[in-house]
């Protein structure tokens, strides 16, 4: 079985409906990163020297290949990400091996077999 990981990067107002979406697209869990902090094109604005911006948590996931592209565009979805800047981020990337997934790969294996 092969893995790609998906990261996010989101509004930690957002976290809990894109954990949510997330499962229900196939992801079998994730770890959340509190606190994270990032900046984009424009610079957060600052009041007396504070800077103004929203909590971001990070969410780290190993999915299955078959079923990454719907998790990613359903984070993408829930999070609202292509709607204004400054939402949220999503991306994934190969992995290349894991170790620790053997007790899910029986519950992905009946989701992949569904989807192909």
């Amino acid at each position: 079985m092969h893995f790609k990981a998906i990261i996010a990067l989101v509004d930690d107002r957002k976290t809990d409906s894109i954990m949510e979406a997330a499962r229900a697209a196939g992801a079998t869990g994730a770890t959340v990163i509190n606190n994270a902090r990032g900046e984009g094109l424009t610079r957060s604005k600052t009041f007396f020297g504070l800077t103004l911006e929203t909590q971001r948590d990070m969410l780290l996931f190993l999915v299955e290949e078959h079923l990454a592209r719907t998790i990613l565009e359903e984070i993408g979805r829930v999070g609202e990400f292509d709607e204004q800047p400054g939402t949220g981020i999503a991306f994934m990337i190969d992995v290349e091996d894991a170790v620790g997934v053997r007790h899910q790969i029986e519950e992905l294996t009946t989701q992949v077999e569904k989807v192909l």
